[in-house]
């Protein structure tokens, strides 16, 4: 049985919620792009894990601390959220 509540991150939030706190627009962000290189600071990546965290699912810095483009933190959270999707 899935639960209806649970509404999943999209790879579209994810580039529009970067596009936000990079001040720039989404379709100016590649999913290969170094974020570092556009500006994204830790702080900022923190910020954004609180955002994208939910009861369902819970983002530390850590998951995506190793990756730097936007396409593998897209990797970890199909990951995860598959593995949530797999638990219920």
């Amino acid at each position: 049985m899935t639960d209806t509540a649970y509404t999943p991150l999209t790879l579209e939030r994810m580039r529009a919620d970067l596009a936000r706190v990079l001040h720039e627009d989404p379709a100016a962000i590649d999913p290969d792009d170094d974020l570092v290189d556009l500006g994204l600071d830790s702080m900022r990546a923190m910020a954004l894990m609180l955002e994208w965290s939910s009861g369902d699912v819970e983002y530390q810095f850590s998951d995506f601390a190793a990756f730097s483009t936007l396409a593998e933190w897209w990797e970890v959270v199909s990951r995860r959220q598959a593995a949530r999707l797999a638990d219920s």
